[in-house]
């Protein structure tokens, strides 16, 4: 049991480089080369775990294999149009003008079901709402509404503004983040006079936002 608990661990150490060496996706995300390679990593290390009379570096050599070839085909897609059109597709246009292409529907097995499902998913129920529909790489709909459907923006409705960035998370579970500290210019002498205006403390702090012209959101451990 020793043996395969150490097995296990090095092997989810592993894993978890690997997938970090790869890039952040979700599976959903995922282009057709990357999920063929994740599965393949995932079989592959299941089996060192599975029998213990199989050397560890059965599973790591492959599994490192696999994903150094990952980063070297991104790498290769980085410089060439045609190594990513072979590797990764191109987008298909299914809907132009409002209505749908049968013909590309059916060369890339996209049926009415899975057009009308996607659409759902971003909120829009009514097929006639659609102008223009794309199928992507990693098999995501991208829709752009007809004018008289589209939400209307503070543009259209010449509302005047600034342009701002979202706040940063400065604390967490009672610790801070530098990161975020150094985005918006704040420092810890910052952060304890403020708490200490709110008769708290760091340590005490769940959750703190800051924006760039110093507005805060303070919420303590107790909720």
């Amino acid at each position: 049991m020793a043996v395969v608990f150490v097995r296990a661990v090095i092997l989810y150490i592993l894993l978890i480089f690997t997938v970090r060496l790869m890039g952040k996706r979700q599976i959903g995300e995922l282009q057709p080369s990357e999920l063929a390679i994740t599965i393949l990593i995932s079989n592959i290390a299941t089996l060192p775990v599975e029998d213990t009379g199989m050397p560890l570096l059965t599973g790591i050599i492959p599994i490192l294999t696999l994903a150094s070839l990952d980063v070297i085909m991104s790498w290769l897609g980085m410089k060439s149009r045609l190594i990513r059109k072979i590797m990764c597709g191109k987008p298909v246009i299914i809907v132009s003008d409002g209505k749908p292409d049968r013909k590309k529907m059916k060369a890339i097995r996209f049926t009415v079901d899975d057009l009308i499902a996607s659409l759902r998913g971003q909120g829009i129920f009514d097929i006639s709402e659609v102008q223009f529909a794309v199928v992507e790489t990693t098999g995501t709909l991208s829709v752009y509404q007809k004018f008289a459907d589209r939400n209307v923006t503070n543009s259209d409705m010449e509302l005047k503004g600034k342009d701002t960035d979202p706040p940063e998370v400065v604390i967490a579970d009672g610790e801070c983040i530098p990161e975020a500290m150094e985005r918006i210019g704040i420092t810890n002498e910052w952060i304890e006079n403020t708490l200490k205006r709110e008769k708290t403390d760091i340590k005490s702090v769940f959750l703190m936002t800051v924006t760039a012209d110093k507005n805060y959101s303070i919420m303590g451990n107790e909720g």
